[in-house]
């Protein structure tokens, strides 16, 4: 489905920002991907993982090898990418909170761009993907997330979405009676039919464009999230008897605290059934080949920008939303303060950047991408905005950066990380810290030794002396999702 400003609105924007200085400024290409965690080639995560078009950016651009989601949750961590504003300031901690209604005088991100001379254009999932969380007045126009299992998905809220039947074969998995949207496998249909390459499609149409203002095009791709489908070619280049496990030791959460252990064991039934079923191998396979067909479309989505008129004048943000377990502590999922639910992977390249091919190490959180672009494109500058600016790390990779990455996920639960230690504490006073360098699986929790202590207090000044309480669920309010209006219940 796709949305266009009118164009009396497109007009009046235009007019407001007297777009013959926009033309000097750089477009923007802002592409992202889901749950994809630091199994990548040029993150070193998975051993053999294939990501060459995302690797090759790497190479042309500034990787940041330490970069963190701010909420390890797809709904929290986007808002505050795309709001500036960090989840224990906006209360928004879960996937179930509009932001909208809860934010009603927030200037986004693409927003921001829109009121100051850009062309604004999305297609698939960049804020979070259920009705209401894309509202039309933020874009000039915006194509809604297609999806491969348009069976499963809920008519209130997917009111876009044409409900079929399952196709034969379903769950392709062959686990009966598991979660809905937990599959995996190999869709009965051609690349092409694959709902992410809709968004795909929507990137290479726009930059075949001529457009007469600088532009923010953001491509937001649904893979690897689950359901974990994937064409076959993708599977085949990782052979199940070659996959390697994630590495789960014997009593690995026997020195977390008990909310550290809480966060683990949500969802532990689907952990247990994929063992008990000797799936594991299976879904790690399936996780691999939806991260490769991921990074063929990222590889397509670059060479329509490269073949356009606009290549050389392109800043092009590369960033997943959270990272991904896949057995590690016990857990699938995200959800958790830990490395392989917070660790992303973040690449900047184009004019900009200097010292292409050398690797950022500072760690970096993603409320630092919407600062950082108003640097970059010369916006006028948001006083509320609250991550730091990267423009001084892309001009020089060595320059000093002070602040640590601050993770929170729901409220008053936090993770900080810098570029050796990664230290957290939970709402009942819970304490973790691991040393990266000698553990980089944080199989060991040091923050009963004394010898740490003054780790501990470096890390902990930065830890939100405040969290917001959680705004209300949607089942506060009656949305109209032909107006995108919001009434509160009661």
């Amino acid at each position: 489905m796709l949305i266009r400003m009118t164009r009396r609105h497109f007009l009046a924007s235009a007019a407001a920002c007297a777009a013959a200085q926009g033309r000097q400024r750089p477009n923007v290409l802002f592409l992202s991907v889901d749950d994809m965690n630091d199994w990548v080639g040029c993150l070193g995560g998975y051993p053999g993982v294939r990501t060459p078009h995302i690797d090759r950016l790497a190479r042309r651009g500034a990787l940041f090898s330490n970069a963190h989601c701010a909420s390890p949750l797809c709904n929290p961590s986007r808002t505050s990418l795309l709001t500036g504003l960090a989840a224990h300031t906006t209360g928004i901690y879960n996937n179930d909170q509009w932001w909208r209604p809860a934010l009603p005088g927030v200037v986004t991100l693409p927003l921001h761009f829109k009121q100051n001379g850009y062309h604004v254009a999305g297609a698939g999932k960049v804020f979070h993907h259920t009705a209401g969380f894309n509202p039309p007045d933020q874009w000039h126009e915006f194509r809604l997330q297609v999806f491969d299992d348009p069976w499963y998905r809920r008519a209130d809220w997917y009111p876009w979405n044409k409900r079929v039947p399952p196709p034969p074969g379903h769950p392709f998995n062959g686990l009966h009676d598991f979660p809905g949207e937990f599959d995996w496998g190999v869709l009965p249909w051609p690349e092409g039919e694959y709902g992410d390459m809709k968004a795909v499609e929507f990137a290479e149409e726009f930059l075949s464009r001529r457009h007469q203002q600088p532009f923010f095009l953001s491509i937001g791709l649904w893979h690897p999230h689950i359901p974990l489908f994937a064409p076959q070619n993708y599977f085949d280049l990782y052979p199940e008897d070659r996959v390697k496990l994630p590495e789960c030791p014997p009593g690995d959460l026997d020195d977390v605290p008990e909310m550290g252990r809480k966060f683990a064991a949500a969802r532990r039934a689907e952990h247990d059934r994929i063992l008990k079923e000797g799936k594991w191998r299976e879904a790690v396979r399936a996780y691999l080949a939806c991260i490769s067909f991921a990074d063929a479309m990222v590889g397509r989505t670059l060479a329509a920008l490269d073949r356009s008129a606009y290549a050389r004048d392109t800043l092009v943000v590369f960033w997943s939303d959270n990272g991904w377990h896949l057995g590690e502590k016990e857990h699938w999922h995200k959800s958790t303060l830990w490395q392989r639910s917070t660790h992303v992977p973040l690449i900047f390249s184009g004019p900009p950047v200097r010292a292409a091919g050398q690797t950022r190490q500072q760690a970096v959180t993603l409320l630092d991408l919407y600062p950082t672009l108003v640097e970059l494109c010369g916006l006028p500058p948001r006083k509320e905005l609250e991550g730091e600016s990267l423009a001084p790390l892309l001009a020089n990779p060595r320059a000093r950066r002070e602040r640590p990455a601050v993770i929170t996920y729901l409220e008053g639960n936090h993770a900080v990380c810098d570029e050796r230690w990664r230290y957290i504490r939970y709402r009942d006073g819970g304490e973790e810290l691991y040393d990266r360098h000698a553990d980089p699986g944080e199989f060991r929790n040091l923050a009963s030794l004394k010898r740490h202590e003054s780790v501990k207090r470096n890390l902990a000044r930065w830890i939100p002396k405040s969290s917001a309480a959680p705004q209300p669920e949607k089942d506060a309010y009656d949305f109209d999702f032909a107006t995108h209006t919001w009434k509160r219940k009661g």
